[in-house]
């Protein structure tokens, strides 16, 4: 699979060292000379120093053989217009564009259905950062920020959680848990000593290990208590930061509209909560006390002692940091912890820093970059291939694949094609059906099924070329 990419920034380097890990053929294309020898140093790949919205700069990368093109440039209308260059020449290239201002995205419902219709802007897919990273910190948000949440259909979800010293799990096998609860439960991953890998029945849970564990919504509470924790009830919200992931998240929460953009959004508020906004941006926190004017917005350093004891603010159950300063939200997330709040989630730039906010406490750190590489890499594993989920450190990858009639796994069940250590079926949805579940060994995988499994990095090409499901 060969990949042209159009800026070589932290989210063109860590698209292109993905691709490249997964033994694809990749062009970076940047116009800083710093920037481009910065990425020849540290990438196994060709990088090319020019204007990559140049029609003879792309050839020369070799665009007319390539399977797609993705633009992450610091500038929207560059990203959309050196896609439809390469559009109005070469339509059969996959263009996907990272565009941040909102009035770009419109409803094409009205048009989906006319032949030989182009894609808008000549754009495949247009993925936008803060959407991304919001719908992870409402997803945290809606389960009490105790954990990092990823939803699967509308019954089952993924989270990540710790296991606490003297809860029933610890020193417990994995296969022991059939004996601790009968609800349907399947470990996809162990977090021990710094190191994630893929579980089997004989892997004994630590204290203090961070497990990943699927299963349906209503178990949850009861998953919580096995491993120590519960789920609490959050009734005050503290949003800091009233730019574009804060506005976003707080439309979320507290508007539960159902406009173009937050209908990406799934789940509901809850209408008993309340809020409040904070932004040291006087134009930013009258845009918001515009927008929200039924509750309380305050333009004012969210760390200023007196506010905080006047307001009350550490007496709220749950705080979100959402300002553009990611290392700020760090620290303020950390701060109002020390203060009382149990609870805190931060934006950050990237899974290195999500680290380092869990390992000082904070309970959910949302990396905005590493979400929109997972965004991108869903568009380029084939058509087969409807969603791709970096799972903490990047190690391990949760892919969803949709089986075809080609697919070499049609008619064997997961006993059969198993490979302990490499991957793991997490669940399926039989075709013709709309729910999901977690199978078992003697499930027969059919043409239609859909597929979600989780794998090592390293070996999640041989994966997919074993369901059929490569580009």
């Amino acid at each position: 699979m060969k990949i042209v990419i159009v800026g070589a920034g932290f989210t063109g380097i860590q698209l292109a060292k993905r691709l490249v890990n997964g033994k694809n053929d990749v062009v970076l294309i940047d116009n800083d000379d710093e920037v481009v020898r910065h990425a020849s140093n540290s990438l196994d790949c060709n990088v090319i120093h020019a204007e990559g919205n140049n029609l003879d700069v792309l050839e020369e990368a070799g665009i007319k053989n390539a399977d797609a093109l993705v633009c992450v440039t610091s500038n929207d209308e560059v990203n959309m217009i050196t896609c439809s260059l390469v559009d109005a020449v070469y339509p059969d290239v996959t263009k996907i564009a990272r565009v941040r201002n909102y009035a770009y995205y419109v409803d094409t419902t009205s048009v989906e259905k006319a032949k030989n219709r182009r894609p808008l802007y000549g754009v495949d897919y247009m993925v936008h950062p803060d959407v991304e990273a919001a719908e992870a910190i409402s997803n945290a948000a809606n389960h009490g920020a105790i954990t990092e949440v990823m939803p699967f259909g509308d019954q089952y979800e993924l989270i990540r959680i710790t296991v606490e010293k003297g809860s029933r799990l610890e020193n417990q096998k994995i296969i022991s848990l059939r004996k601790i609860t009968d609800r349907p439960i399947l470990v996809a991953y162990v977090e021990s000593n710094g190191e994630t890998r893929l579980p089997s029945g004989e892997t004994v849970i630590k204290a203090e290990d961070c497990i990943g564990a699927l299963m349906l919504k209503q178990d949850i509470p009861e998953f919580l208590k096995l491993c120590g924790s519960k789920l609490k009830e959050i009734k005050k919200i503290a949003i800091i930061g009233a730019g574009r992931v804060g506005t976003i998240v707080a439309e979320k929460l507290i508007e539960r509209k159902s406009n173009f953009i937050t209908r990406l959004f799934k789940r509901e508020g809850n209408p008993t909560q309340e809020f409040c906004i904070i932004d040291s941006d006087e134009n930013l926190a009258k845009a918001a006390a515009e927008k929200f004017s039924k509750i309380k917005v305050f333009c004012t350093d969210a760390t200023e002692e007196g506010f905080v004891e006047e307001e009350g603010i550490d007496k709220y159950d749950l705080v979100i940091c959402t300002t553009s300063n990611h290392e700020l939200n760090i620290v303020m997330a950390a701060y109002f912890e020390s203060l009382g709040i149990k609870n805190s989630i931060a934006l950050v730039q990237n899974n290195a820093f999500g680290e380092i906010a869990r390992k000082i406490g904070i309970e959910v750190a949302v990396p905005i970059r590493d979400t929109v590489v997972d965004s991108i890499m869903s568009h380029l594993k084939g058509k087969a291939v409807t969603g791709v989920h970096t799972v903490n450190d990047g190690s391990l990858e949760i892919m969803e694949i949709k089986v075809d009639e080609k697919s070499p796994a049609v008619g064997c069940t997961l006993r059969d094609i198993a490979e302990n250590g490499k991957f793991l079926v997490l669940m399926m949805q039989k075709n013709g059906s709309d729910e999901y579940f977690i199978p078992i060994g003697s499930t027969k995988i059919e043409v239609g099924d859909e597929i979600v499994m989780i794998t090592t990095l390293e070996e999640n090409q041989h994966v997919l070329e074993k369901f059929g499901a490569e580009l």
